[in-house]
């Protein structure tokens, strides 16, 4: 089950909210919130929500030890509990990929087992760690129920898309559960604008950037350049679109039950350097990265060396993390050397020399390109479509059925470019601001406040009904 289906907008999410509202306390609400996580988790298979609740098991006994071991042990029971949840999730995500890349040097195995990928597994087990991890540095208390535990691991508004949340900034919410008015209304605002954001624009998104950048070798080689890039400009506004949305459902839904989860992007498409873009974008792992990886590994507090080795080590992991390919190796990588170069060759002064439209164009440009990069699981692929970008397939610059699909999604596709910028936000500011001093656009503006939600529901619904074509990008994860 996901976010953007008819079953879980018009049945699953409304009998959850039903069921906030009515009961009355903190722990029936808890208990209630729990049941309806583990049958959406448990949704695809009781195999996946095995595994949670196994995982969890792991990381509610080993912060137990953790608290009560004495101060020579408690880093112990840390590395034993974080080593288990890792070996899980290696086992469970990398050990094909690992076989497959054994069996390419030296024949063996002579059969590699097929692993079926639980989903969402790398936020939980992120969320898992960071908590025993904050329990050893005696930033939380470790939960003493396992049952609460689970339910923080399994809420089903992050856990198959993120954010990545961490315990100790929702435990508070969990024990107190207070809402109001306001807060309920914003949360059902954004989850509308989440909803439609990833069923009419991110969808639609997909539709073209799946016309050009093919999966058949053949197929691809023959676009042409401007094909290519016409199908990379897609794919990036696609995948901005795409998991921001299920982040803005994440944070509505859980304003609509009194959780509050951080905002987890930014407009990254504004950033004038991609130390910046990495700051708007993802912001939940690439915090998680800094806080539980890089920072322990000495961070920026050693000599340029190790800084380096630190900075690579962690695109590597981050890379991983995106799934069991090489070319998420290779998309993590490339992030780390530009990151490495803005910060030991061009320094920030340097930077801010340039005019920001130029420093913004050429953020732009690298992180199209990485998106290249991150769509090609196949490498032979990845490969033609770089080369296509370039020319070099004898492809040609362009061609009548490119500049066909371009004309007939032109103003689909600057709608789509526009909600990558925070115009919209900026506008709407405007409006509240002049509103204080009209009364009439104050009252249209309530009048919006009240409407908008339910006519971009509508929006998305026709979406959805009208088209079966509903992709899901965070299943790697």
């Amino acid at each position: 089950m996901v976010f953007s289906s008819m079953l879980f907008v018009f049945l699953f999410l409304p009998a959850n909210m039903l069921s906030q509202i009515l009961l009355p306390s903190p722990r029936a609400k808890n208990v209630a919130m729990l049941i309806f996580s583990l049958v959406f988790y448990g949704w695809a298979g009781p195999r996946y929500l095995v595994l949670l609740l196994g995982m969890v098991l792991i990381c509610w006994l080993g912060a137990m030890f953790i608290e009560d071991a004495p101060e020579g042990r408690r880093k112990l029971w840390l590395a034993v509990t974080v080593t288990l949840c890792l070996v899980i999730l290696g086992v469970f995500k990398y050990l094909g990929f690992l076989l497959r890349n054994v069996q390419w040097l030296f024949g063996v195995p002579k059969v590699i087992p097929q692993i079926v990928l639980p989903i969402g597994i790398s936020f939980y087990t992120f969320q898992l760690i960071s908590y025993v991890a904050d329990v050893y540095r005696g930033e939380v208390q470790a939960q003493r129920k396992y049952w609460m535990l689970l339910l923080y691991a399994s809420l089903f508004h992050q856990c198959i898309a993120g954010p990545i949340v961490r315990y100790k900034d929702v435990n508070g919410d969990i024990l107190a559960r207070r809402t109001s008015p306001e807060e309920v209304s914003a949360g059902v605002s954004r989850f509308a604008i989440g909803l439609a954001k990833k069923a009419v624009l991110a969808n639609g998104c997909a539709v073209v950037a799946d016309q050009l950048l093919l999966s058949d070798a053949q197929a691809l080689a023959a676009v042409p350049a401007m094909g290519i890039l016409l199908g990379t400009a897609a794919f990036t506004m696609q995948i901005y679109l795409d998991f921001s949305a299920y982040s803005d459902m994440a944070i509505g839904m859980g304003l609509m039950c009194g959780l509050h989860y951080r905002e987890n992007f930014d407009h990254p498409y504004m950033s004038g350097s991609v130390t910046e873009f990495w700051r708007r974008w993802h912001i939940s792992l690439s915090s998680f990265f800094r806080d539980y990886v890089y920072i322990p590994l000495g961070g920026s507090r050693c000599g340029r060396g190790r800084q380096l080795f630190n900075l690579l080590a962690v695109w590597f992991l981050t890379g991983m993390w995106h799934g069991a390919s090489w070319n998420f190796i290779l998309w993590g990588l490339y992030f780390g050397v530009l990151l490495a170069l803005e910060r030991f060759v061009l320094g920030p002064d340097r930077q801010e020399r340039l005019p920001r439209v130029l420093r913004h164009g050429g953020v732009l440009v690298l992180v199209m390109f990485s998106w290249i990069l991150f769509k090609f699981t196949d490498m032979a692929l990845l490969g033609t479509a770089v080369r296509g970008l370039f020319g070099l397939n004898g492809n040609g610059f362009s061609s009548a059925a490119v500049t066909l699909l371009f004309k007939n999604n032109i103003y689909f596709l600057a709608v789509a470019c526009v909600a990558c910028t925070p115009l919209g936000g900026t506008l709407r500011t405007m409006l509240r601001n002049l509103g204080r001093k009209n009364g009439l656009v104050y009252w249209l503006d309530a009048a919006w406040e009240v409407v908008h939600p339910a006519l971009l529901l509508v929006l998305a619904a026709m979406a959805l009904v009208g088209d079966s074509y509903n992709p899901f990008l965070y299943f790697q994860f």
